[in-house]
């Protein structure tokens, strides 16, 4: 008998055994997980705090530095998945615990990244003593708040608008919560999340040059990667290692948008309840090889067994827990009580920093501040409302063109990528030689980075859009400003409003780096709380850097509670009545 791998072919399952497509897969697996052994391998390398690293602008290092890079990004993202599904899930199921959840997310979303990296460092390099491991674990997870809080607000937003009609069916079809969850909800919300993952590895990149270079006892560790080298480069002045590394960053965004992000739009396109227009669809090549190739078939009937084995467990766990819950949540009170706790609960954290930073700050700066603040929401609303003005028709007209979307997704993803900070050089330039103002032209790099949440979630929104209202629309004869007014915004609204909240969280994050530009001696700074905290974490000082993050968070927590969560709720309505 012939046998395969040690094994008589007849053991093996038609759909699992080898075939040629394999030839192919197989190289790339063992690369991958090559790539990934040699990566852990370089982030455990030992390291003291104090010990310098050099990043070279040697262009022939910069594929060393690209994996490295890329490797903390997918570390970054897969973290950020597993984040996003729990946390919404959690946040969309249950009332109380999404009067917590919303509301820190939004606070999560505003905190700047090096916020983040200020508090998590010493905690990372305290966990792996001796090792670059604490160093490398603080720059993921500095990707990862890039990353999760997008992708978490898509999330939640699908799972707040999945239609009745399907909740229906699977009660109907007595779907157990885990099931439901697997087989409903998360297929309901991956289009989006697709989409939303692109922009969120895009915005990845944009913070990539302050996550690899981390401050910690007044030393600046230059972790390796394209943002060390950029950043490296930019001290420099050296604009052709600039070049250099914008050449690698168009390739690995070419790669990866071959390799994962252009099959999994087109795996997405089977969980879209239209598929009409799918004949005319070509599968990217990666997709034909995932789906022929029998390696990923063995690590899809691993999954599947896996996920079985969970589901007979929770059924188990089920039929021995007596069915009692649903009459022991019917106590009125309970829903006030659990307010009055956590409204106490927020007081005394107000409070507590309130003490901590009135007894080094002045009563007059604190209220000067909240000016500085109310400055840069002027800023971020104006950006947003005209970047909505651009984007919006313009991703109307990709998404109802798949073949134009297919080629101009990986265009908008390289823009979404490109560092806004490789711009501050032209700006600082722009801004000298022809004396304009910089409270005006700064303001200019917020959007930068941010207005592509606007326009991926308007190009998935279109691409979502029913062939059947698109005929109705057609054969009725709509113009346009009534095609507009009841087919297209309606139909693109949910997805908008996850575009431009989450553009707007990343404006008030962006603020930090943009209202404050340095191109070597020379320094551009507009008025607002982007630069009160920029200046006070280049001194160091606590209370002030607590103030000025404290007094951002608050501004955007109003905004998305008395705007964005308005929107959201209109737009999951909306959802539900379609």
């Amino acid at each position: 008998m012939e046998q395969r791998w040690g094994l008589p072919l007849t053991a093996w399952p038609s759909r699992l055994r080898p075939n040629a497509w394999d030839l192919v897969a197989l190289p790339l697996v063992l690369g991958a997980l090559a790539l990934v052994a040699w990566g852990g391998l370089a982030m455990g390398a030992r390291y003291q705090v104090g010990d310098a690293l050099p990043i070279s602008l040697d262009p022939w290092r910069l594929p060393e530095y690209a994996l490295r890079t890329v490797l903390r990004m997918a570390a970054a993202l897969v973290a950020a998945l597993v984040f996003s599904l729990a946390y919404a899930a959690l946040a969309a199921k249950s009332r109380q615990a999404e009067k917590i959840l919303i509301p820190v997310l939004d606070i999560l979303q505003s905190v700047p990244i090096l916020g983040f990296l200020s508090v998590t460092v010493t905690g990372f390099i305290a966990l792996f003593p001796g090792s670059l491991l604490g160093v490398e674990c603080a720059a993921i997870f500095a990707i990862f708040t890039s990353q999760a809080w997008n992708m978490t607000f898509s999330v939640y937003l699908s799972l707040r608008s999945v239609p009745a009609e399907l909740i229906e069916a699977a009660r109907m079809y007595r779907l157990s919560a885990w099931q439901r969850f697997w087989r409903l909800e998360v297929p309901h919300a991956v289009p989006s999340l697709v989409w939303n993952m692109m922009m969120s590895v895009s915005a990845g990149w944009f913070f990539v040059v302050a996550s690899e270079a981390i401050t910690v006892s007044g030393q600046t560790i230059m972790l390796p990667g394209i943002g060390s080298y950029i950043a490296t480069a930019i001290a420099a002045r050296d604009l052709a290692a600039i070049g250099y590394a914008l050449l690698v960053m168009l390739i690995v965004i070419l790669l990866y948008d071959q390799l994962l992000f252009r099959p999994l739009l087109a795996w997405s396109r089977k969980f879209r309840g239209d598929q009409s227009g799918d004949e005319d669809y070509t599968r990217p090549w990666f997709l034909i090889v995932v789906q022929r190739a029998r390696v990923f078939d063995v690590v899809q009937f691993i999954g599947l067994a896996i996920n079985r084995a969970i589901d007979a467990a929770l059924r188990a766990i089920g039929r021995a827990v007596p069915v009692r819950r649903a009459r022991s949540r019917a106590w009125p009170p309970f829903g006030r009580l659990f307010d009055i706790a956590l409204l106490a609960l927020a007081g005394a954290a107000i409070v507590w920093i309130a003490l901590y930073v009135r007894a080094s700050v002045a009563l007059s700066e604190i209220g000067w501040v909240f000016v500085l603040g109310l400055i840069t929401a002027a800023r971020v609303m104006i950006l947003i409302a005209l970047a909505s003005l651009v984007w919006v028709p313009i991703g109307v007209w990709i998404g109802l063109r798949p073949a134009v979307a297919a080629r101009a997704q990986p265009i908008v993803q390289f823009l979404a990528a490109f560092p806004a900070n490789l711009f501050f050089p032209v700006a600082v330039m722009l801004i000298l030689n022809f004396r304009l103002n910089p409270e005006i032209w700064l303001s200019l790099l917020m959007i930068l980075g941010t207005q592509w949440y606007i326009l991926f979630n308007v190009i998935a929104g279109t691409t979502g859009l029913s062939r059947e209202l698109q005929l109705a629309a057609s054969s009725l004869g709509l113009r346009r400003l009534l095609w507009w007014r009841r087919l297209i915004l309606p139909a693109i609204f949910p997805a908008y409003v996850t575009g431009a909240v989450t553009a707007a969280g990343g404006a008030w994050n962006a603020s930090i780096v943009s209202e404050v530009v340095q191109w070597g001696d020379t320094t551009l700074r507009a008025t607002g709380i982007g630069a009160y905290i920029a200046q006070h974490t280049a001194a160091g000082d606590a209370a002030r850097i607590a103030l000025g993050i404290g007094v951002l968070c608050l501004y955007v927590v109003a905004f998305n509670r008395l705007l964005w969560r308005r929107l959201y709720e209109l737009a999951a309505e909306r959802q539900r009545l379609d």
